[in-house]
């Protein structure tokens, strides 16, 4: 008996590419991720930083920092903008710190850490800083201008958390 080759249909070409694109997301979709998590934060850590060395952003801290029992202390050693100025240098070389991944993962390993130093503080103002809970509409409401600003650093904080234990797994891994 003569045999009849059995021919498939050829995929459809959109679910080709659909195909090659889920391909590409799940082989580079982790490293893609991870690039774009560690630029974020570098990025705000330029912007938040750079903002630091004017006159509007020092005093837009003073409240925040005035009504901390951790922070409220500098002010009698540093000017408002002095004070200021130490923060962006500081948030300024924890953000190269987080780019320096690119050297060596102990960099970022320290700049997460520091980062997670940072935003755990800047959290503790939600306590300390008058205005940031609206009473008279009930828990959770929370003001606009300190609280909801201030609730970002939730998400910072376990940036800074998964940045570190990234960088310390990539450590890990060249060790072994």
């Amino acid at each position: 008996m003569p045999r009849v080759p059995i021919r498939s249909a050829a995929p459809h070409p959109r679910a080709q590419a659909r195909a090659v694109s889920l391909d590409l997301a799940e082989h580079h979709g982790r490293a893609v991720s991870a690039a774009g998590l560690y630029i974020s934060l570098v990025v705000i850590y330029g912007w938040f930083g750079g903002m630091k060395f004017t006159a509007y952003e020092a005093e837009g801290l003073t409240g925040l920092v005035g009504n901390s029992p951790m922070l409220s202390w500098t002010y009698s050693l540093f000017s408002v903008r002095d004070f200021s100025s130490l923060l962006g240098f500081l948030e300024l070389s924890i953000g190269a710190l987080i780019a320096a991944r690119l050297v060596n993962p102990v960099y970022s390993l320290v700049g997460g850490l520091l980062s997670a130093g940072l935003f755990a503080t800047t959290l503790s103002f939600m306590v300390t800083t008058p205005g940031v809970a609206v009473p008279e509409l009930g828990f959770p409401a929370i003001s606009v201008a300190a609280g909801q600003f201030l609730l970002k650093d939730i998400g910072l904080l376990a940036l800074s958390l998964w940045i570190a234990v990234d960088s310390l797994a990539a450590l890990r891994s060249t060790k072994a």
